[in-house]
């Protein structure tokens, strides 16, 4: 592993970013008057600090989808371990992933342990040539069982006619959420499983995608999915209603069935004729409601309940100044404190467009829980881009009343395969856990 950076840093000031060590500096380009630095009166107070897990390219693969879970301490003042599973990702083709390997910490980051790959968590044969893995993992602690659970979509690939190795795309291969049980003194998770769906042509394609979940106080889970028909048919998003009894994830009943709103102006059909929907959506709980973000090819969109199942007005993200958030074509993230609810995500407008898709660097706000507005005054930069994708690849932890991190990798692939590498933004696949320090402890916080 490379040697470990520890960066201590209260981001927003742009001359920050051309002087500190290994980070760009954006002289050449236009500096963007949107991008605050310090938090509003009207928000919890916290400083982010900036580590930097590992780093280093091959030129071939690079590390994807970092995402952590805590085990907690023994005792109410001890520290949790942290558990982050990654897994590599082959830059010439689309989403071809191997298999899963986790990084550890038992001292809040102060050292990691090298990167184990897991057999448990890699591909499986199928008849005719096929191969499946799980993909997007992301762990959660379950408190009622005392278990770290993890989920993600399984991904299915084939040889073409060439011999390449290639995804089978999503109007031919079905998917389910996949899910594995991490033993914390054999550091190992279990064979990776699939929840059984209802046999329904519309569950075809019926998947998590990097989800956040919420786990209700009798150890049932509120697990967000996105599915479809098989063919070209958008997707839509529910929730479904989960037992988990330490073991085994199992489907119960799912809530309302969301689609894209129609929008006066805007076409159904996203870039190159794609009817993608909502998908890849995120749940989280804040004063007793349901929040859920959802992915579109063309913007973001938000929904909230009172109970987790059943939706009020899919509606798309806007800041409160009417302006649109700007997030397309990637996922968005929840942090949550008990006083106040943000939103993570990437959006254009940010002096961004050599990074693919618009996806760094990763941005910090506070929502407005009633109107379902990103507050513009209070955007902060969480993490500052260096020419890599780092918002399709990024998730939350709550690790304490005092911390929530949030972790990504630079993901070095752009439209035509390998791109971002030796440009002169200074990407190197550096995984990245940016720690929210919270000047007021999060009150909600019970090891979720």
């Amino acid at each position: 592993m490379a040697g470990r950076k520890y960066l201590s840093l209260i981001i927003g000031l742009v001359g920050w970013l051309s002087t500190t060590s290994g980070l760009p500096s954006l002289q050449a380009e236009e500096k963007d008057p949107k991008v605050t630095g310090e938090p509003s009166s009207a928000m919890p107070d916290y400083t982010i600090k900036l580590d930097t897990i590992t780093s280093g390219f091959d030129g071939k693969t690079c590390w994807v989808a970092p995402r952590a879970g805590i085990v907690p301490g023994k005792s109410s003042d001890s520290s949790p371990s942290v558990v982050l599973t990654m897994q590599k990702l082959w830059l010439k083709g689309s989403d071809v992933f191997f298999a899963v390997n986790d990084v550890r910490t038992d001292d809040l980051g102060k050292t990691w342990s090298p990167p184990l790959e897991h057999a448990t968590l890699d591909r499986r044969k199928e008849p005719n040539g096929v191969e499946i893995i799980v993909g997007d993992f992301t762990p959660k602690w379950h408190a009622a069982t005392g278990k770290l659970l993890g989920t993600g979509p399984t991904v299915r690939y084939q040889k073409n006619a060439a011999g390449a190795e290639v995804k089978i795309s999503q109007n031919d291969a079905s998917s389910r959420a996949a899910y594995s049980v991490y033993d914390p003194q054999q550091r190992s998770w279990t064979q990776w499983e699939m929840v059984v769906m209802p046999d329904d042509p519309k569950f075809f394609y019926a998947t998590v995608g990097a989800s956040q979940r919420v786990d209700l106080p009798n150890g049932e889970i509120l697990l967000p999915f996105h599915f479809k028909t098989r063919g070209q048919s958008p997707y839509h998003t529910s929730v479904m209603r989960c037992s988990f009894d330490g073991k085994k994830l199992s489907y119960v009943a799912h809530g309302d069935e969301l689609s894209r709103p129609t929008e006066q102006g805007v076409e159904y059909n996203e870039p190159g004729g794609r009817q993608t929907g909502v998908f890849e959506p995120s749940l989280t709980r804040f004063r007793g409601r349901y929040y859920l973000t959802l992915r579109n090819d063309r913007a973001a969109y938000v929904a909230v309940s009172d109970d987790g199942l059943h939706y009020g007005e899919v509606k798309r993200w806007r800041f409160d100044d009417g302006g649109d958030l700007g997030s397309r074509n990637t996922q968005q993230h929840w942090v949550t404190h008990s006083d106040g609810l943000f939103l993570v995500y990437t959006r254009v407008g940010a002096n961004n467009d050599h990074v693919f898709r618009n996806r760094a660097p990763l941005f910090i706000a506070q929502v407005d829980p009633e109107k379902l507005q990103v507050m513009r005054s209070t955007e902060r930069i969480l993490i500052p881009e260096r020419g890599a994708g780092l918002g399709n690849a990024f998730g939350v932890t709550e690790v304490s009343p005092n911390e929530t991190w949030v972790t990504t990798a630079e993901w070095m692939q752009g439209p035509q395969g390998i791109s971002v590498p030796g440009n002169k933004y200074g990407s190197d696949n550096s995984v990245y856990a940016a720690r929210i320090v919270w000047k007021t402890p999060n009150r909600d916080w019970d090891a979720r």
